[in-house]
């Protein structure tokens, strides 16, 4: 089996042979045919990994070819007619800037080679040519190519081994943020790398498989990453298109960031299909973050310690809680209808709630009402009779007098006061 090392190792070999395989392509441009003929066969080319591609004999010309050939080092007179050396140089830098410029004349001028430097020529060599002297300019020129070409390749090989480890690094951000290991400018500077949204999850989720902690010492570990491998298939497929982050905790714990907001029902939706499926059985929980980066933090660690704490309730209790949060809308959602429908006694499961939860069936009912109601409130111009109707209630004056008990403030009030008020307890 091949080692992430060795895959490096393979890769960096390729690059380095792929670039120091490659010819480079050399353009003579002199107007005496002479010169360029001397220039051609005093060096020796393949030794030097070049080959000339062509000649011209004025600059025009020779802009010409080196934009279409793609040439990548420019042997130039100074003086040559219709379009001179200084001025072919300057055109090609707007025109081909990766091609270098080694300057040929029989002209020792400071100007000329004061303008040459200002123009990044890499060389300034005088007629009559000296093959040594030019062999060696070459060869600094060809180092110098290699040098940058494979700078380039190992900054292009990095960044697609970036791109291809995106969802890895976006769900370890995730993990490290959320476990408050990033804050502040390091949090957005880290969305922006890695293309999430520049802006906090709107909701924080996590789903925990209570099985895997006692089974754990028994499971083969193939067999638990095939599990968590697949819960996490299904809860993307739930999520659909929106903007999502799944992560896991070395523990299995699988968290959810989540840029736009799901169904209240997500979390039950997440444990049915998984029990479903999978033939297991998790507790979810997923908490609304209206407190921006940090708030996220927040939202995490209730989740966390929700899961936790839903060991301790029984299946029953469960399955009363997850019909309530579905059917609060319904106004005909009654205890007696709740317990006809999970086949207890009315008095049973009263007790049994407010033994397990440490609240009636009234008070569950109206919390999950009213949290709606602010979220209506919140994120929508309805008004109130709407709300109230969209909450289960059956008239406005009910809702109003619900909510402003849980609340502190009447629907109106805390419409108007941009959420002011009090907060609804999410502990059902």
């Amino acid at each position: 089996m091949t080692t992430g090392t060795e895959q490096r190792n393979t890769e960096q070999r390729n690059t380095e042979q792929r670039y120091t395989e490659k010819r480079y392509q050399v353009l003579i441009a002199d107007d005496e045919p002479i010169i360029r003929e001397g220039i051609r066969d005093c060096v020796d080319w393949t030794a030097l990994g070049m080959e000339v591609a062509d000649e011209a004999e004025d600059g025009e010309e020779a802009l010409e070819l080196a934009v279409r050939l793609g040439i990548d080092i420019l042997l130039v007179d100074m003086n040559m007619p219709i379009m001179d050396g200084i001025e072919l140089i300057r055109r090609l830098r707007e025109e081909r800037p990766a091609c270098r410029c080694l300057i040929i004349s029989g002209h020792d001028e400071f100007a000329y080679a004061q303008e040459a430097v200002r123009l990044g020529v890499e060389d300034y060599i005088l007629k009559p040519v000296d093959a040594e002297q030019l062999h060696a300019a070459l060869s600094r020129l060809g180092q110098r190519l290699d040098e940058e070409n494979k700078r380039a390749a190992y900054v292009e090989q990095a960044a697609e081994q970036i791109q291809r480890n995106i969802p890895l690094l976006r769900q370890r951000f995730c993990l490290e943020w959320l476990e408050g290991q990033h804050t502040g400018k390091d949090v957005m500077e880290q969305l922006a790398f890695l293309r999430l949204p520049a802006e906090a999850p709107v909701q924080i989720g996590v789903v925990r498989w209570p099985a895997i902690e006692t089974r754990q010492a028994i499971m083969r570990e193939n067999d638990r990453q095939l599990f968590l491998f697949a819960a996490e298939n299904i809860i993307a497929e739930l999520l659909e298109d929106r903007p999502h982050v799944l992560f896991r905790e070395a523990n299995g714990l699988i968290g959810i960031c989540l840029w736009q907001e799901a169904p209240e029902t997500i979390g039950a939706s997440i444990e049915q299909a998984i029990g479903r499926y999978l033939n297991i059985a998790v507790h979810t929980h997923v908490e609304p973050n209206a407190g921006g980066l940090e708030g996220a933090i927040e939202a995490f660690r209730v989740c966390r310690d929700r899961v936790y704490g839903e060991s301790q309730l029984s299946p029953l209790v469960r399955r009363a809680r997850q019909l309530i949060q579905e059917g609060y809308a319904d106004r005909e959602l009654t205890l007696e209808a709740l317990a006809s429908r999970l086949q207890v006694s009315t008095v049973y499961l009263s007790r049994v709630l407010k033994k397990e939860l440490n609240d009636s069936f009234v008070t569950l009912v109206t919390r999950a009402r009213i949290r709606k109601a602010v979220q209506l409130l919140d994120s929508t111009t309805l008004s109130i009779y709407d709300i109230a109707e969209r909450t289960g209630y059956d008239s406005q004056h009910y809702f109003s007098t619900a909510f402003k008990k849980a609340m502190g403030v009447s629907p109106v009030q805390y419409r108007k006061g941009g959420g002011v008020g009090g907060s609804v307890s999410d502990q059902e």
